[in-house]
């Protein structure tokens, strides 16, 4: 029973994180959840949490996981959308800014509160794309368990009111959703040139210790390569598919039972801040409305706190202005990206808060 015990049994382990991750998936799906893909396997494994002999996810591979979730990114951002953002400066600049600052002030109200420690709840806070925000929390040490608690319940509660306001206001669209084609033909040239920036950028990120230089490098790269025409960034379904799952079993298996305690101990807290996020989003959103003649469900959407994934979704099926909401919700995530790290740093120096964001919780 040595090796190849060890080996069944860690096949067992895997097959029944399989088992419980495939139904959970299949009902996020079934409600258009974004993230269902991510949010399945996070929740299956947390099922697992508090186990002495679970399975685990080799660090190496949860890694190129990141590096695909950077590259997916990257195909998402044009550089088209710098016409937009020039075009209107001055508004994105403040409806970014207030976004951020109302977000970073409700996240000190946790801290500030013991809710949740250090920078954990400034990083939970962030409205951005909750899988970046997540996979970068975790290098700049924030606790990324918590983080992902904290970034994964907003995107429910604004997709789940982002939507009905959108349904309310527009009606159903009827135009469904096109099915998923997971396996559609591909561009193995440039599937492989996609695996290569993603390994390259691996072992430069382990070469030079650049935090979150796995997600951050393929990203950037990728939006600079693929814009300038050097290279397409192939990434078919089933890659984007098994790296959601990685990640979010790599996010899921890291949860204890203390932790879970914590987490369940600061739901109502925590829900009540995004809660209060949302409706201050839908405050500046009438600002938007009254003074730059914004219609309303455009201004909603384009402030909505993210993730810009779930707006984008909603945004397809609805009467808006999509340039403008992707620009506003794409220049926010990049602000996010680029002076998140310095902005968690001070509001913590600012504040007087602890910054012992690894330490054992209550």
């Amino acid at each position: 029973m040595s090796v190849m015990g060890g080996a069944g049994v860690q096949a067992i382990r895997w097959g029944a994180l399989l088992f419980v991750s495939a139904p959970i998936v299949y009902v996020l799906e079934s409600v258009h959840l974004p993230a269902a893909l991510l949010l399945g396997p996070m929740l299956a494994a947390i099922l697992f949490a508090g186990f002495e002999k679970q399975v685990v996810v080799p660090p190496a591979i949860g890694l190129m996981a990141q590096g695909v979730i950077g590259c997916m990114i990257a195909t998402t951002i044009p550089l088209s959308i710098l016409g937009e953002l020039a075009r209107d400066w001055p508004l994105f600049l403040a409806g970014v800014v207030s976004v951020i600052v109302a977000a970073c002030s409700l996240g000190w109200v946790l801290a500030k509160l013991q809710v949740l420690p250090g920078t954990t709840a400034i990083w939970g806070s962030f409205p951005g794309a909750a899988s970046a925000m997540t996979i970068m929390a975790d290098s700049f040490g924030a606790d990324m368990r918590l983080v992902a608690f904290m970034q994964y319940l907003r995107v429910v509660c604004v997709s789940v009111v982002a939507s009905t306001i959108a349904r309310i206001w527009v009606g159903h669209s009827g135009t469904p959703l096109p099915a998923m084609v997971w396996f559609p033909p591909v561009d193995w040239l440039a599937l492989a040139a996609t695996i290569l920036l993603i390994v390259v950028s691996f072992f430069v990120t382990r070469w030079f210790k650049i935090a979150a230089g796995i997600f951050l490098l393929p990203m950037i790269l990728g939006i600079v390569l693929q814009n300038t025409g050097v290279m397409k960034i192939e990434l078919p379904p089933w890659l984007l598919a098994a790296s959601y799952a990685l990640v979010g079993w790599t996010i899921g298996l890291r949860f204890t039972w203390p932790i879970l305690a914590h987490a369940a101990r600061a739901l109502p807290r925590v829900l009540g801040s995004i809660l209060a996020l949302i409706a201050i989003c839908g405050l500046f959103a009438v600002v938007l409305v009254k003074f730059a003649g914004i219609d309303p469900l455009t201004a909603y959407l384009a402030t909505s706190p993210g993730g810009a994934d779930s707006v984008a979704i909603i945004s397809a099926s609805s009467n808006v202005d999509i340039p403008f909401v992707m620009a506003m919700q794409l220049a926010r995530f990049l602000v996010i990206l680029i002076a998140g790290p310095a902005i968690a740093r001070l509001v913590v120096k600012w504040s007087g808060l602890r910054d012992a964001t690894r330490a054992p919780l209550p």
